[in-house]
Formats: structure tokens, sequence, C-alpha cells
């Protein structure tokens, strides 16, 4: 299968793991409550954060990183589809690291779902969102935090369109001195973004209410600003991919494969007159005369006579001769009929589609 051929992790670059993450954090916390509402209708029965990204689940890449970064404890704050969350990822032992979860009775924001943990948390810990990939060096981020003597450090990367993400201002310390959340293009001061990593130390917790929905980006951050509390920024300058829409799902796979490059497992069944150009990753399916181009295919796909560009094809799905599928997603077991064109399409699991 496809996740027999993929390679280890993105998040948090670390040569000595152990040595350099030392004791200064050894517990994080892992956002994994969303809806996942953007992404609709494929995370009407997958939460967003099991999405896979080149067949492995995009929560498995943070968990992966944040244990090879030396860190022995997440916990895993559940909300949406939680038990099919647990069912998946287990208690660690397979990561080598110690997951508990805790779950939100009534939905609490991302800083209260942090809040609700209180009482479990160290002093310092690190919180990551489930459904972002980045470059993060962790250890190089707690030292920033150290030396700017900050409540919070907010891991930050640079994009061309900011207006879905909650843009940020520093000065010449690192110092976060403005905050906006989803600016309208007019209201954009910055390229700067938060990238959805953040050392925290326990005591801001005492800023978030007690049972009222708190967001850590439109609440807890202009609180601190506007009470003068350190928050410090680290910039991040390798990979960073937010999984938030289709197209950004679409794109986390096409750059994953783009970095892993070319990968067909052993047991494709692919006959002479199909073609795989430029990045292609496949796995066990069945290829009949079709031509594959940059295109991320699971396992048990089926294609007879189609053309299918800058695509993910997931697990189960079948395309019938004469369909072209460009810029697009299928879902699980989904159909698609003879002569179908699709274009920057979303195709439900198990839907079917015909002319």
């Amino acid at each position: 299968m496809v996740q027999s051929i993929l390679c280890a992790t993105i998040l948090s670059k670390t040569e000595n793991k152990g040595e350099q993450m030392g004791p200064a954090v050894s517990q994080a916390i892992i956002m994994v409550g969303g809806k996942g509402t953007r992404l609709r209708p494929l995370t009407e029965e997958i939460p967003k954060p099991l999405l896979p990204v080149l067949g492995v689940p995009c929560l498995e890449y943070v968990i992966k990183s944040i244990a090879d970064a030396g860190i022995k404890e997440i916990i895993l704050a559940c909300g949406y589809k939680s038990q099919k969350i647990n069912d998946i990822i287990g208690n660690g032992e397979r990561f080598g690291i110690q997951i508990s979860y805790a779950y939100e009775e009534h939905p609490a924001g991302t800083a209260g779902a942090v809040k609700l943990l209180e009482d479990r948390v160290d002093q310092r810990f690190l919180v990551a969102s489930g459904d972002v990939l980045a470059d993060v060096n962790i250890a190089d981020m707690v030292k920033t935090h150290e030396r700017g003597e900050a409540m919070a450090t907010m891991a930050l990367t640079e994009v061309d369109e900011p207006t879905e993400f909650g843009i940020v201002g520093i000065d010449e310390g690192m110092s976060i001195i403005r905050f906006k959340e989803k600016p309208k293009e007019d209201e954009v001061f910055s390229k700067l973004i938060n990238a959805g990593v953040y050392v925290i130390e326990r005591d801001v917790l005492s800023l978030i209410p007690k049972d009222t929905m708190f967001d850590f980006s439109k609440d807890l951050f202009p609180l601190m600003l506007s009470k003068g509390v350190p928050l410090k920024g680290h910039i991040i300058d390798g990979f960073w991919m937010d999984i938030g829409r289709p197209l950004d799902l679409l794109k986390a796979n096409l750059e994953m494969a783009r970095i892993k490059g070319h990968r067909i497992h052993e047991d494709v069944e692919i006959d002479d007159e199909s073609s795989l150009t430029e990045t292609v990753v496949l796995g066990r399916s069945l290829i009949k005369g079709s031509k594959i181009k940059n295109s991320v295919i699971h396992p048990f796909v089926k294609t007879e006579g189609a053309v299918i560009e800058n695509s993910l094809v997931m697990d189960g799905a079948e395309i019938s001769a004469g369909s072209t599928i460009r810029n697009s997603i299928l879902g699980v077991s989904s159909r698609v009929g003879e002569g179908v064109m699709l274009e920057n399409a979303v195709v439900a699991n198990r839907q079917r589609i015909s002319l």
C-alpha cells in the first residue's frame, strides 16, 4: 500500500533529537476537534486530521514529528468524530510516545479546549494543529521562547495569500505587536501568518474564561496583546501546508509527492498502453490504457482508458473509459462513469458520477 512506500515525517527538523529537546518541553497538545466544514463532503465520514496525505493520515505526520523532537507525552484534544481518531491512532505505542485523549462535551474553541486540560498540563507545553504540515524545529522555537521571556510563542510562516489566515505584525525583537484574523484585502498589513504551532506557559490559561467558546487566534492572542502579556513570534522558513480546504488537501498531497518523488507500489497492475508522467505516487491498483500525470493514486483504484492529471484518487475509486479527471479529488469508493470530465471537483465517498 502507499503507506509502505512513504518516508517519515516532515514536521520538526532535528538532528540530535533528545539532546536538542532536553527537558524544556516534554508534553504536547494536538488540536483535533474541528468539524472540517470547509472540507465537506470529505469530512462527513472522516474527521479532518485523518484525511490522507500520500495515504497516511495528516495527524500521524504531526504525532511522528513531535515524537522525533523528543517530546514524551501527547494529549489529543478531541471533538468531532473522536472515536474514529481513537481507533486509528491508539495509545501511541507504535509511535514510541504516550498518547491520551480529552473529549469536549460541547465545542469550546481551540483555546477553550486547552483550558479544559489546565489540571493536566505541565508548566510549559507545546500546542499543535492536527491538520497542519510544517517544518518546525521545536528546539529552536523553545529557545526563542526562553530568550524572549515569553508567555506564548507562535510559529510564523509567510504566504502569498494571507486573507484566509491570521496575519501577524512583529517588531525587531520578534515581539508580536499586531494580529488580525482572516483580514479583508484592504486590511492586510503583513504576509506573516500564524502557522498553528505554539509554545505556551500554563499561566496563560488563567486568561481563558471557563465554559466559554474561546479561540487562540480570535480571542486569546488579541487579549494578550491588549494586556501587554509577552507574545513572541518564531519564523519558520521551510514547508508549511494547512489542509483546511479541498484545494489545500490536494496541494499537500501533490507537494509531498514532489518531495518524496515518483513511487510505484510493486504490486501495481499497469499495462503497456498506460503512461505515468511527472510525479506519480501509485498504490496497489489496476491501471489499463490510462494516462496519469502528477497525481496521487491510493490502493485498489481501477482505471480504464482514463486521463488523470494533478489529482488525488482515494482508496477503491473506479474511473471508466473516456473520462478525464483534472485538479480534483475522488473520495473513497467513488465511481466515475464513461466519458465524464471533472475539473476542480470534489467527489464524495461512494458517490457516482455519470453522464
